[in-house]
């Protein structure tokens, strides 16, 4: 097998893969647009209940025919901490428009403006809100939803259609507060009251939520709790190629004890509806860069449901064993919300596996790895950037025995190729004799000619993890290294890097030997113009890797080439 031709087919197979991701992202299997949604409750059948609530319905104020985002007699209560800003609706204390303060859509860039006007382009208008999870528009439709379901023949309970009362209308964290609690009462005639409450706590992205059942109805009560994410579905950024290829799964997760992590998409909650019971575990709905997951007690044996809903509509959530609360006594539902960033070393302390939601696809055994070591360096660092370059060095120096090896095989085959050639001329007419000739130089030299493509070969699957490390990983999201290099997750704006890589490209390809076929000559003469092009539309980081990887392979084979010319 020749080894140029055997290095040009791995290197297209990498790029129609890459390729056909970002093609089965913008052209594959969609959901049907999201239609107007007229009325996001129901106000008859309340289908967006789980199944145990199919025999008891909540009593308390009548739940507006009007939109959600637009109901006059449920008062909005705003809360802010210093990560998250939010709204929690008093009909059923729904938590609804979600910001997180710390991660604006777009952030300003003044190094690259002032580059832009120095070349006369005009300055780019960026976004400077934060991002939304929660919404309660209804085009991008994503709440957090919550209640209880009486048992049948007991005292109906408050369920997220219902009107609760509060004491404020606005709660702020403030300077050394280390955490904020809201309140929502809401009272039967028969003497249940439930007190739902949500914690705040500094610096932190989990919501606690404790519902108080206080009984005084004369009787025992029987009930359960029950959280849910709804939401419909929408794509922030269609038909960008960059993006495309970015961009991860987008839809619902389960995490259960035997199956352990689990993708449940729209499509999966089109064709049935989810009926798991689990100890522990939590339910998600999941995007790029960010998650929200209901968390119930660990303890307790809960049921994950999924629910395919009229108007393009999807709930996915989990309701707890049914407790009785004995008359005159209370007690307390417990669960936790979590809606924020996908960092890892966070994510591991709120729930097992939640760390999962960050998915470095089939790659995952490496990408793991890749980024343990990127967060060790950057720690010392405080720059991604410089991380990336540690890891580079690192995975050069566990390579370096394969790669020494690669490189002396091709500088002795650089030094035998004028020989290579008189072969082929001397046999222009008989190739089986050159084939023949060729390897016995091969082996009386040493050479072995598939030397250069090990290296290659474990290079590719190292490349992909580290691909979805940048994409996925929300600590790169607008992470700056220096200079123009203000965001490492998105291409290089004024493709710096992509022509640095090119030019090493094409230093690395001189020190190796030519191919003696002239067609493959020519072929290979195209592989720095063709990588070059293709590397425009990688993240910066990613190409960053890729220009150090070259630099320090041209410092090894120059070296190792000298040496061996230097050889009698």
């Amino acid at each position: 097998m020749d080894n140029i031709r055997f290095v040009f087919i791995i290197a297209l197979a990498m790029i129609t893969l890459l390729l056909w991701q970002a093609w089965q992202v913008d052209y594959g299997s969609k959901q049907p647009a999201v239609a107007q949604i007229e009325n996001p409750v129901s106000t008859e059948t309340k289908e967006d209940l789980p199944v145990a609530a199919a025999t008891t319905q909540a009593v308390g104020k009548p739940v507006s025919s009007e939109p959600l985002a637009a109901v006059s007699n449920a008062p909005i209560i705003s809360v802010k901490t210093d990560v998250i800003a939010l709204e929690i609706d008093m009909q059923g204390g729904t938590i609804q428009n979600l910001d997180l303060l710390d991660y604006p859509i777009e952030k300003d860039n003044s190094i690259v403006n002032t580059m832009r006007k120095l070349v006369g382009l005009k300055e780019a208008e960026k976004n400077h809100n934060p991002v939304r999870l929660f919404n309660s528009s209804p085009e991008k439709l994503f709440m957090a939803q919550s209640g209880l379901i009486a048992a049948s023949g007991f005292t109906p309970a408050p369920d997220h259609h219902t009107i609760y009362s509060h004491q404020a209308t606005s709660y702020t964290l403030t300077d050394g507060q280390e955490s904020l609690t809201v309140p929502l009462t809401w009272t039967d005639n028969n003497g249940l009251v439930i007190t739902k409450s949500f914690i705040f706590k500094r610096g932190s992205y989990e919501i606690t939520l404790n519902q108080s059942v206080k009984n005084n109805t004369g009787k025992d009560w029987s009930g359960r709790q029950y959280s849910q994410l709804l939401r419909v579905p929408h794509n922030e950024s269609q038909g960008n190629m960059l993006t495309a290829g970015m961009r991860a799964y987008d839809g619902g997760v389960i995490y259960t004890e035997k199956e352990k992590y689990q993708k449940i998409n729209f499509d999966d909650m089109v064709d049935e509806n989810l009926d798991v019971a689990t100890k522990g575990g939590w339910t998600a709905m999941i995007q790029h860069y960010f998650a929200s997951a209901w968390i119930p007690p660990s303890e307790e044996e809960n049921h994950f449901y999924t629910k395919h809903l009229k108007d393009d509509r999807y709930v996915i959530g989990t309701y707890s064993p049914s407790v009785t609360v004995a008359n005159n006594t209370e007690t307390q539902f417990v669960s936790r919300l979590f809606s924020g960033p996908k960092i890892q070393p966070v994510m591991e302390k709120i729930a097992p596996g939640l760390e999962l939601t960050v998915d470095y696809s089939v790659l995952t055994f490496i990408g793991k790895p890749i980024y343990w070591l990127l967060n060790k360096i950057h720690s010392f660092t405080n720059n991604w950037g410089f991380a990336i370059i540690g890891v580079t060095l690192c995975i050069k120096l566990l390579m370096f025995p394969l790669t020494q090896a690669s490189f002396i095989s091709m500088a002795r085959m650089r030094k035998i190729q004028p020989r290579l050639k008189e072969l082929q001329e001397r046999f222009a007419d008989d190739r089986q004799r050159f084939n023949k000739e060729m390897m016995d130089m091969y082996k009386k030299e040493k050479v072995n000619p598939l030397g250069g493509c090990l290296p290659i070969l474990i290079q590719i699957p190292v490349f992909m993890s580290l691909y979805w490390v940048l994409s996925e990983t929300v600590e790169f999201r607008q992470a700056p290294f220096m200079l123009w290099v203000q965001d490492l997750s998105v291409m290089d704006p004024f493709l710096v890097l992509p022509v640095i890589m090119g030019i090493t490209m094409k230093i690395q390809q001189g020190l190796n030997p030519p191919p003696i076929d002239p067609v493959q000559a020519k072929i290979l003469k195209m592989f720095p113009l063709v990588f070059t092009v293709f590397f425009l539309f990688f993240p910066a980081g990613l190409v960053l890797y890729w220009v150090i990887n070259n630099t320090l392979s041209i410092i090894q084979q120059t070296y190792i080439t000298k040496k061996i010319n230097a050889q009698a």
